[in-house]
């Protein structure tokens, strides 16, 4: 998975197609991420304080796409060695995401 915790992403396809924010969880296993303010439910809750509460679901990885920080577009990642270090870039444009 090309995305990791704190990137900022634009959901490519679905019922949220559009919205930007951040990501706030990454599931390697399912292969999901879990973005603020994006995929939100209402669930009802009982107990001593129930009531309504709005949650964020996950989302599939492939439905999101990193946003170039120059640009803030949506954008394929792409890997280069700089150093003895991996870095991640955009394509085509070749700007550092990290």
């Amino acid at each position: 998975m090309k995305i990791k915790q704190g990137d900022t992403v634009t959901v490519i396809a679905g019922r949220d197609k559009g919205k930007s924010g951040v990501v706030i969880k990454t599931l390697r296993d399912k292969n999901q991420v879990i973005v603020e303010g994006v995929n939100t439910v209402k669930k009802h809750v009982k107990g001593d304080n129930g009531g309504i509460v709005d949650m964020t679901h996950p989302i599939d990885a492939s439905n999101v796409a990193l946003s170039d920080p120059k640009t803030g577009k949506p954008t394929r990642v792409g890997y280069e060695i700089k150093g003895d270090k991996k870095v991640r870039v955009s394509r085509p444009g070749g700007n550092p995401l990290d």
